[in-house]
C-alpha cells in the first residue's frame, strides 16, 4: 500500500514560514485540493492544500515549525488504505485557533525612552516564547518583540492583555477602558436584548487585514484629491481591444486597469515621491527604482491585494492578461504571498460597481493610493458648446507627512492628462 510525502509547494523567494494553524490530524479522509496547513508570512496566510485524495498517515510538522518550498509536511495514504493509529508522537491536536480582534492595540504609544517596536525580524514566530499562536500572530502583525513583553500568564505565558499593556508602556489599562493611546474601547453591548441576532466569524483575510488597516489609519495622516478624467477616447480603444480579446485563440479581457496601471507608472517616474516610503526614522524618502503596482481585488473571502511586478516593463495587453490570471487566482483563494508583497503603489478600482469618489485608506508604508469609481456620461464645455463627455472620477489619497496638496493635485492632474490622450502612454 503507497504512501506519498505531500510537501510544501512553491511559495515564492519566502524562506522559514512558520506554520500557523494544522487543518488535520492523522487517520483523517481528505479530498484533493483540501487545505491541510496554514502558512504564513508578515503579508498573508497561504493554505497548502492536498494534492490527491487519502487518508493521512503521519504529521511531520507542528505549529510553529518554519518551512519552506520542498519541506514535508506530512505522509498520505491512498484512499482507502487504511491510516495507522494515531500515537502521541504523529498525532496532532485539533486546532481551534482563536480570533483576532481588530482593537485598539495599533495604536499605543511607548511610555519610556525604549521603543515598543523592534526592528522586524521577519517571518518571526517567537519559538522560544511561552505564547498561544494568536498571541504570536499579533506581535507579527504588530512588528512587536515578544522578547520584551513583561509575562503574566499561568507559568510565565504572554497573554494577549500583556501585549497590550505594552503597547500602553507598561501600564493597565486607564478606567472605562482607555489605552494609553487615550483611544476608549467601544463599550460591549448585548445586542440580543434588543431582537434576534446571529453571530459570523470573520473570514481568515479579515481578520489579517483588519489590523494592518487600522494601524494605517491611526498612524498615516491621509488626504484625499479629487479630480477627473476625460476618458472617452480611451474607452473606444479599450472596447476594440477587448473584442479582438474575446476572439483571440487563448481569450483575454481588457478592463480600465491594465490602462490605469500604465498612466500610474508614467506620473509615478514624473513624481517619483508618490514611490517612495517614509524612512524608519522619519527624516527621509526611500526613493524606489522598480514599479510594482498593486490593484485591491474582491474576493468572496475579502479584500486582497494581488501586486503586478515590474508594470513598466510591460505593455496594456500583457497587463491585461497577468490581471486576469491573478484576479483568478485570488478569488480561488491560491495567490502565494509572493504575489502579494512589493507593491510601491496601489490602485482600488469600484468602477464595476458604482459610487461617485471614496477615500482609500493608504497601504503603508506605501504613500499613496489611487481610487476610482464608475464613469458616467456628463457634459463638457469645448470652448463653444457643451458635449457629451465620458468621465473618470479620480480619488487619490496620499500621506501628508510626505506630499503635500500641491503636489497631489499636480499628480492627479498628471494622471488624468495621460489617460486623456493615451498616446501619452507611447512617450
Amino acid at each position: 500500500m503507497s504512501k506519498i510525502e505531500v510537501k510544501v509547494p512553491d511559495i515564492g523567494d519566502f524562506q522559514g514560514v512558520p506554520v500557523i494553524e494544522i487543518l488535520v490530524k492523522a487517520g483523517d479522509s481528505i479530498k484533493a485540493e483540501d487545505p491541510l496547513i496554514v502558512l504564513e508570512s508578515d503579508k498573508a496566510t497561504m493554505e497548502v492544500p492536498a494534492p490527491e485524495a487519502g487518508v493521512v498517515s503521519e504529521l511531520l510538522v507542528k505549529v510553529g515549525d518554519k518551512v519552506s518550498e520542498g519541506s514535508a509536511i506530512l505522509t498520505l495514504a491512498a484512499e482507502g488504505t487504511p491510516a495507522p493509529a494515531p500515537t502521541p508522537a504523529s498525532a496532532a491536536p485539533e486546532l481551534k485557533p482563536e480570533p483576532i480582534a481588530v482593537t485598539d492595540l495599533d495604536a499605543g504609544k511607548t511610555g519610556g525612552p525604549a521603543p515598543i517596536l523592534g526592528p522586524r525580524t521577519s517571518l518571526s514566530d517567537f519559538g522560544d516564547i511561552f505564547a498561544s499562536p494568536a498571541v504570536r500572530r499579533l506581535a507579527r502583525e504588530l512588528d512587536i518583540d515578544l522578547t520584551r513583553v513583561p509575562a503574566t500568564g499561568d507559568k510565565g505565558r504572554i497573554t494577549k492583555e500583556d501585549v497590550k499593556a505594552f503597547l500602553a508602556g507598561g501600564k493597565a489599562a486607564a478606567p472605562g477602558g482607555a489605552t494609553g493611546a487615550g483611544i476608549p474601547e467601544i463599550p460591549v453591548i448585548d445586542f440580543s436584548k434588543f431582537g434576534p441576532i446571529e453571530e459570523k466569524p470573520l473570514s481568515r483575510i479579515r481578520k489579517l487585514s483588519g489590523p494592518f488597516l487600522h494601524r494605517s489609519w491611526l498612524n498615516v495622516p491621509a488626504v484625499t484629491q479629487n479630480d477627473e478624467a476625460d476618458i472617452t477616447d480611451l474607452e473606444d480603444f479599450r472596447k476594440k481591444l477587448d473584442e479582438e480579446g474575446k476572439k483571440a485563440k487563448e481569450s483575454y479581457r481588457v478592463s480600465l486597469l491594465p490602462f490605469l496601471i500604465r498612466a500610474s507608472v508614467a506620473v509615478l517616474k514624473q513624481y517619483p515621491d508618490f514611490n517612495s516610503s517614509l524612512s524608519p526614522t522619519k527624516d527621509s524618502l526611500i526613493h524606489k527604482k522598480y514599479w510594482h503596482i498593486g490593484f485591491a481585488c474582491d474576493t468572496p473571502e475579502g479584500l486582497v491585494v494581488p501586486v503586478i511586478k515590474d508594470a513598466d516593463k510591460k505593455g496594456v495587453l500583457e497587463l491585461a492578461k497577468e490581471l486576469g490570471d491573478l484576479s483568478a487566482k485570488a478569488r480561488a483563494g491560491k495567490l502565494s504571498p509572493a504575489e502579494m508583497s512589493g507593491a510601491s503603489f496601489t490602485i482600488s478600482s469600484l468602477g464595476g460597481i458604482g459610487g461617485t469618489s471614496f477615500s482609500p485608506i493608504v497601504n503603508a508604508p506605501e504613500v499613496a493610493i489611487l481610487g476610482v469609481v464608475r464613469s458616467k456620461m456628463a457634459p463638457v464645455w469645448n470652448g463653444k458648446e457643451f458635449v457629451p463627455r465620458l468621465m473618470l472620477p479620480l480619488s487619490l489619497s496620499y500621506d501628508h507627512r510626505v506630499i503635500d496638496g500641491a503636489a497631489a493635485a499636480r499628480f492627479a492632474r498628471a494622471f488624468a492628462i495621460v489617460l486623456e490622450d493615451i498616446r501619452r502612454l507611447a512617450l
